[in-house]
C-alpha cells in the first residue's frame, strides 16, 4: 500500500511545466547542457551535432519551436545554442526573443546544426555534442525529457546517473505503480491542503486554451468549434465545450506559442488533454477547487499509470491515455464510484485504442479533440452504468489487464507501423 507522500511525489516528477513540445525541447535542453560546458571552457561551439531515437526525430520534425515561426530540431537545436539554459529544464528555450531567433537562422543556414538518427533501441535517446576549436562536449538523455544521464568533455565523464541506462520499459519497476483503484482512494481520502497544487496545472493550461480560443493557431480546431457552439452543429453542452477548450490549447502549443503548459509525463499535449476536459466540466458542473483538485489528481495519475507501461514514447498517439484519464476525472466530478471510473477506462480502450502517433505537428489538435469527445461520451455511458465487456476486443474482465492489453498493442503490436511512419515522414522531409 502506498503513502499520500508516495502519490505526491509520483505526481509532482511528471507533471510540471513545459514550454513547446517536449521532444524538441528536450533536444534543446541537451544542446543547451553541452554548449554550457564549451563555453565554461572559454570558447564558443562551432558546430552541434545531434543524435536522436526514431521518435524523437518522429515528434520533432513538424512541430512549431516557440517564439520563432518555424518547426523541427534544427531550429530548437540553434536557438539552445543562441538562448538555452539547461537550469530551466523543460523550459530551457524561455529567454527566446527575435535576437535569438536571428541568430539561430544564422547557424542553421550555415549548416553548423546536424541532426543525426542514433542507431539505438531506446525509444527516448537524445545525444547533444557541441564542438568548438579546441574541445568537445556531449550530453545524453534518455527515458525523460528533462533526465541528463551523461556528460562528456574531451572524452572525460564528468557526470553520469548509472540508473539512466536501464532498459525503458524497466525503469519505473522500483516507483510507485498504483492500481486505478488505489488512486481512486487516494484522490478521495487525501486532504484538500495535500493536493491543491494541482490546480496550478488548471490555471497554467487554461490561460493557454484561452490564448488558443483568442488567436488564430494551427488548425484552430478549438477556437472553430468554440464559436460554432449553439449552432445546430454542435449544440452547448460539455461535449463540445470540452473539445473547445483543450483543442485550442494544443492548437496554440503546437503552433509555437511563447506560453508554457503544465505537462504529464514529459508530454504537454498528454498534460493539457488531462487538464482541460477536466476543467471544463469542472464549470459546466459549477464544481468547487476540492472537487476540482480531486478530478485532477485523479486524470493525472490515470495518465501516468498507463504511460508507465506504455513508454514515454510509442507508435499509440497520447491522447488515448490522457483522455482516459480525463474520462475518468469526469467520473470523479459527478461523484462516480470506482466501478464507474472503471467502467469508463474500458469504453475508451475500446474505442480510440489505436489511434496512431504520427508525429508532433499542428494536426495532434485534431487528434486531442477526438480524444476529449470519446473521454466525455464514455464518461457519461459509465455514469449510466454502461461498459465494453470482455467480449469486445482487448477488453478484459480485470481492469489492469485491460490496460496492459493496451499496452502490449502499443509496446509490441505498433513497432512495425511506427517504423513505417517514421520512414513515410522522412521520405517528404529532409531530416
Amino acid at each position: 500500500m502506498y503513502n499520500n507522500q508516495q502519490f505526491i511525489e509520483l505526481i509532482r516528477r511528471e507533471v510540471k511545466p513545459a514550454l513547446g513540445c517536449t521532444e524538441p525541447v528536450a533536444v534543446a535542453l541537451a544542446v543547451a547542457r553541452s554548449v554550457e560546458e564549451i563555453k565554461s571552457l572559454g570558447e564558443e561551439p562551432q558546430k552541434v551535432v545531434v543524435e536522436v531515437s526514431r521518435n524523437i526525430l518522429k515528434n520533432g520534425m513538424g512541430v512549431g519551436i516557440p517564439g520563432t515561426g518555424m518547426v523541427g530540431l534544427h531550429v530548437a537545436s540553434a536557438a539552445a545554442v543562441v538562448c538555452g539554459k539547461s537550469e530551466y529544464g523543460l523550459e530551457v528555450l524561455k529567454d527566446i526573443c527575435p535576437t535569438v531567433v536571428e541568430g539561430a537562422k544564422k547557424l542553421i543556414s550555415n549548416n553548423k546544426i546536424e541532426i543525426k538518427l542514433a542507431v539505438t533501441e531506446e525509444m527516448l535517446y537524445i545525444s547533444a555534442t557541441s564542438i568548438s576549436e579546441n574541445h568537445s562536449a556531449t550530453a545524453t538523455i534518455i527515458h525523460r525529457h528533462d533526465n541528463i544521464v551523461r556528460v562528456v568533455v574531451d572524452d572525460k565523464e564528468i557526470e553520469c546517473s548509472d540508473t539512466g541506462y536501464i532498459h525503458n520499459q524497466e525503469l519505473l519497476t522500483e516507483e510507485i505503480r498504483p492500481t486505478v483503484q488505489q488512486i481512486y482512494d487516494f484522490a478521495s481520502n487525501a486532504d484538500f491542503s495535500e493536493i491543491s497544487f494541482i490546480l496550478d496545472a488548471a490555471r497554467l493550461n487554461k490561460k493557454i486554451s484561452d490564448e488558443g480560443l483568442k488567436n488564430r493557431y494551427g488548425l484552430q480546431v478549438g477556437r472553430t468549434v468554440y464559436y460554432n457552439m449553439g449552432g445546430d452543429v454542435f449544440g452547448n453542452g460539455l461535449f463540445a465545450y470540452a473539445i473547445a477548450l483543450t483543442a485550442a490549447a494544443s492548437d496554440a502549443r503546437m503552433a509555437g506559442s511563447t506560453l508554457a503548459v503544465m505537462s504529464n509525463s514529459g508530454s504537454g499535449n498528454q498534460g493539457i488533454t488531462a487538464t482541460m476536459p477536466v476543467v471544463a466540466a469542472a464549470e459546466r458542473f459549477n464544481s468547487n477547487d476540492d472537487q476540482l483538485a480531486r478530478a485532477l489528481i485523479v486524470s493525472h495519475l490515470v495518465a501516468i499509470h498507463i504511460k508507465q507501461s506504455l513508454g514515454r514514447l510509442s507508435a499509440l498517439c497520447g491522447c488515448v491515455v490522457a483522455s482516459t484519464g480525463s474520462a475518468c476525472g469526469i467520473i470523479m466530478l459527478k461523484g462516480g464510484t470506482y466501478q464507474q471510473m472503471a467502467f469508463a477506462i474500458k469504453n475508451m480502450v475500446g474505442n480510440i485504442t489505436g489511434m496512431i502517433c504520427d508525429g508532433a505537428k499542428v494536426g495532434c489538435a485534431l487528434k486531442v479533440a477526438s480524444g476529449v469527445g470519446a473521454a466525455v461520451q464514455s464518461a457519461i455511458l459509465a455514469m449510466n452504468n454502461i461498459s465494453a465487456t470482455h467480449n469486445d476486443g482487448i477488453i478484459d474482465d480485470d481492469l489492469e489487464q485491460t490496460l496492459k492489453n493496451l499496452s502490449s498493442i502499443g509496446t509490441e503490436g505498433m513497432q512495425f507501423t511506427d517504423r513505417l511512419m517514421l520512414d513515410i515522414m522522412q521520405g517528404k522531409r529532409h531530416v
